[in-house]
């Protein structure tokens, strides 16, 4: 493994999910930068050495494993590797979009960015067009650029997709597609062979595919994390509990519900599902049940995805009259499609809920302003998975999180979590 210059790695990111590619590169440069401190002041000491001269040695040898002449930069120092790879999108009048990779890529372990969710305006065609782009758009602009990756010879294809598109469409209630496999399938016969994804909506996705491999991430740290900042997790009283907001999502809130010791409830909803939502205020939502006591207590619920928010607010205005003295939700994938918005921050000024705590996984700049919006950052979690991944080293402790959350609610309120 070479810590200064990881010549083989590479990262490539569509438009979408430029700025969350941009921010992971950032992680990766620290995560090579600690490693390579550690590990030259390991062997330093271990072989009693001068470390600048072992670090010279060390760029030494990284010169010669280089395909180039030599790498630039200063031989006493960490030399910062550059992960990203220049790319040139073109974007047609008539909806067609070009990838060209500027950049050598043949031969390296490449990771595609792509944020279908990204629904802000895009600089195209080098900063002459600014256009705003649809999932399907995004979709159709991460298979171009796949497929240039492959003709670019890339020797290793992964894409990292914090928003797996399409995922909802996952069952076959009648005469539909399995659009969520129709991708999957897609992917593999372009080569990719593994895809990074932040709460997969269902599991039953992973079984669509053949060879490639599902590396599902979990928020669940992060958003823990960010909820010990406003909530005393460490007090004993009874005032705290975790709400499915569904049964869907009983599994997901039980995790949470176990890891920090509270009480579980959860909501029964009875639906019409003549009713398609276009909106948040249009839900099928007939009627709704409390199973588990809310009174004079912080509901904290947490869900994969919110898209117009609906079934969210009603939950929410529920909650609070059935007595609870907080409500505060956690979404992995914060899309907040159409107006939704304009209906949270209605319900927020009539006291509905506290807080909203969402991730960076979509990129959506407006909510970034709001006061009661909480964004917790993921992207040091997708950086040291690739770097896990591309070193062919073990994931399980990334993966199964409830260690660390076990430290995490143990700590003193007092003591500053980084």
């Amino acid at each position: 493994m070479t810590y200064s210059e990881p010549t083989d790695l590479a990262i490539v990111a569509c438009p979408g999910g430029e700025k969350f590619a941009d921010e992971t590169i950032k992680h990766l440069n620290h995560i090579y930068s600690r490693r390579f401190r550690q590990k030259s002041d390991v062997l330093a000491k271990r072989y009693e050495v001068d470390r600048v001269n072992l670090v010279k040695d060390v760029n030494f040898y990284n010169d010669l494993q280089t395909s180039d002449i030599c790498i630039r930069g200063d031989i006493t120092k960490y030399r910062a590797p550059d992960f990203k790879v220049k790319t040139r999108f073109t974007w047609f009048m008539n909806g067609e979009v070009k990838t060209e990779i500027l950049d050598c890529i043949r031969g390296k372990d490449v990771f595609i960015f792509q944020d279908v969710e990204n629904h802000q305006v895009l600089d195209l065609n080098e900063g002459k067009n600014r256009q705003v782009l649809s999932v399907n758009d995004h979709i159709m602009s991460l298979l171009v650029t796949i497929d240039a990756v492959r003709h670019a010879g890339a020797r290793k294809i992964s894409l990292v997709l914090p928003v797996y598109p399409y995922s909802r469409q996952h069952k076959k209630k009648g005469r539909e597609g399995l659009t969520a496999s129709l991708l999957g399938h897609l992917y593999e016969s372009l080569g990719v062979e593994q895809i990074i994804t932040l709460d997969i909506h269902s599991r039953e996705i992973e079984n669509a595919f053949m060879n490639a491999r599902i590396e599902n991430l979990h928020a669940s740290y992060q958003i823990i994390r960010e909820l010990a900042k406003i909530v005393d997790l460490t007090s004993e009283k009874d005032d705290f509990v975790v709400v499915s907001p569904d049964t869907g999502a009983i599994d997901r809130n039980k995790f949470y519900a176990t890891g920090l010791q509270k009480p579980l409830a959860m909501l029964y909803k009875e639906r019409d599902y003549s009713v398609v939502t276009q909106d948040a205020k249009a839900t099928n939502i007939m009627s709704v049940k409390l199973l588990g006591d809310v009174k004079g207590k912080v509901a904290f619920l947490a869900d994969d995805m919110l898209g117009t928010g609906g079934t969210l607010l009603k939950a929410m205005a529920f909650l609070k009259d059935q007595g609870a003295t907080k409500v505060i939700a956690a979404i992995s994938l914060p899309f907040f499609t159409g107006n939704a918005i304009e209906l949270f921050d209605e319900a927020y000024q009539k006291g509905n809920f506290f807080r909203i705590i969402g991730t960076n996984a979509v990129y959506h700049e407006e909510l970034l302003s709001k006061e009661w919006y909480i964004k917790t950052n993921v992207s040091g979690l997708f950086a040291q998975v690739i770097s896990r991944i591309h070193h062919d080293q073990s994931l399980s402790d990334l993966l199964d999180n409830r260690s660390i959350i076990e430290k995490l609610v143990k700590q003193d309120k007092s003591t500053e979590i980084e």
